[in-house]
C-alpha cells in the first residue's frame, strides 16, 4: 500500500477534505486510480480478473462511492479496464508502468525540498548569531 494510503489510514478525518488530497494535492480519485494501477502492475489484480466491488474499494481506501467511480473511469479512459456500471470491471490489459512520482507529486517535492532548504538556511543563521552572541557576552 502507498505511503500516503498508510498514512491516511493512521489519521482520522476531521472535517471533509478527504485526507487523501490534504496530503498530496493530487484528487483521491487519482490516488486510487495509480494504486489501482500499481497493484495491476505487480499482479494483485491481473489481466483477465476482476477488481473488487465498488463497495470493497470505498472500505478498502476508505472513500466516497464518487472517488471510487472517478478512479475506475480514470482506467477505462485508459484502457486498462473495461466492464459496465453495476456489472463487474475487468483488467484488459496492463497499464503503462507508472513513473515512481506523478506531475503532481514531483511539484509537490520540489516545493518540500525548497521549504526545507530555507529552514535550514534560516536555523543555521539563528544558530550562527546565537553562537556570536554567546561569544560576545563571555568576551
Amino acid at each position: 500500500m502507498h505511503l500516503v494510503l498508510k498514512v491516511r489510514k493512521a489519521l482520522h478525518l476531521q472535517r471533509e477534505v478527504s485526507t487523501l488530497t490534504a496530503i498530496t494535492g493530487q484528487p483521491a480519485y487519482q490516488q486510487v486510480a495509480d494504486d489501482l494501477r500499481t497493484k495491476i502492475l505487480d499482479g494483485t489484480y491481473p489481466v483477465g480478473g476482476a477488481l473488487p466491488s465498488t463497495k470493497r474499494l470505498m472500505t478498502a481506501y476508505e472513500v466516497s462511492s464518487t472517488v471510487v467511480r472517478a478512479a475506475i473511469s480514470q482506467l477505462r479512459t485508459d484502457g486498462v479496464v473495461a466492464g459496465q456500471p453495476g456489472k463487474a470491471v475487468y483488467v484488459i490489459k496492463e497499464p503503462a508502468a507508472l513513473d515512481t512520482v506523478s506531475e503532481a507529486s514531483a511539484r509537490t517535492l520540489e516545493s518540500l525540498e525548497r521549504a526545507v532548504e530555507e529552514l535550514q538556511l534560516r536555523v543555521a543563521r539563528l544558530e550562527a548569531e546565537q553562537a556570536h552572541s554567546g561569544e560576545a557576552s563571555s568576551g
